[in-house]
């Protein structure tokens, strides 16, 4: 089995995928959605894993692989050793350097995060190109990848919790509210006229900027969306065509598949450290 990380800086997701038949690591098995805490000890994130693992009925011993995408360095080499301590595997990191088919256009391609590249490869592969990935996160990111499958560049906004923390922690009288479509857009109390402007509000933005990327990278794109919020403004979008809650876990399952070495290469480097 192959174990997935994409540690965000609000949450990390985890995903495990099996081999149906043949070689490829094709079926998600299970996944799970947890806080990502920075203070977290090597040793409480390793009984967290295998806790998860256990309600699944999964054994950490069955991991053959890992990989990992993260925007929060300082965990990197928590994650690290909890990859070699509890499951005796050691992670592959999405960093510059890694083979993802996918040439990045940015000037500096070191400053495009893991995320990114891992969301633009899943889309190019499931929906081809042009495309663009709008992934409701911490922030909300837009990536474009064009006909040819290359990483174009995009937007970079405030998340939607962002925006609703910024307005609570800043008005005394307005009361924190679940972020969800009203039954109609004119609250009639504080609370419905809050969810109203996070809802529609933020989804104006969503939408406005989907216009005009599209303007400039053509009508004929498809838009995909994924993340924690995707289904909920996904569906309220005039432009997103396609909520994929799993893309970041496909993208690192293609990943771990480009730079995975083949278990018939490594049996044969094995034997022949053994011959010398």
């Amino acid at each position: 089995m192959l174990l997935v990380l994409d540690v965000g800086n609000t949450n990390t997701v985890l995903g495990v995928f099996a081999k149906s038949s043949g070689t490829r690591y094709d079926q998600l098995i299970a996944n799970w959605r947890v806080t990502t805490l920075r203070a977290q000890t090597v040793d409480e994130y390793g009984v967290l894993f295998r806790n998860l693992f256990s309600m699944q009925g999964l054994e950490p011993k069955e991991i053959h692989g890992i990989i990992v995408s993260s925007v929060v360095p300082p965990l990197d080499s928590t994650l690290r050793r909890v990859c070699e301590r509890y499951f005796h595997q050691k992670p592959l990191f999405v960093e510059p350097g890694i083979k993802t088919g996918m040439p990045v256009l940015y000037e500096n391609p070191a400053e495009v995060g893991a995320d990114r590249i891992v969301n633009g490869v899943a889309a190019f592969e499931k929906y081809g190109g042009p495309c663009i990935v709008v992934d409701f996160g911490t922030a909300t990111t837009f990536d474009c990848v064009t006909a040819k499958g290359e990483y174009q560049g995009g937007v970079i906004c405030p998340g939607i919790g962002i925006s609703a923390d910024a307005l609570f922690s800043r008005t005394a009288r307005l009361q924190r509210v679940d972020i969800r479509k009203p039954a109609r857009i004119i609250g009639t109390t504080t609370v419905g006229s809050l969810q109203s402007g996070l809802y529609y509000g933020y989804l104006g933005l969503v939408d406005g900027v989907l216009e005009r990327l599209l303007s400039e990278m053509g009508k004929d794109v498809r838009v995909i969306a994924t993340g924690g919020l995707a289904s909920l403004l996904g569906s309220g979008s005039k432009y997103i065509q396609q909520v994929d809650e799993f893309l970041t876990l496909e993208g690192l399952r293609i990943l771990w598949e480009r730079n995975a070495v083949p278990e018939a290469e490594k049996s044969s480097k094995r034997g022949a450290g053994k011959s010398r």
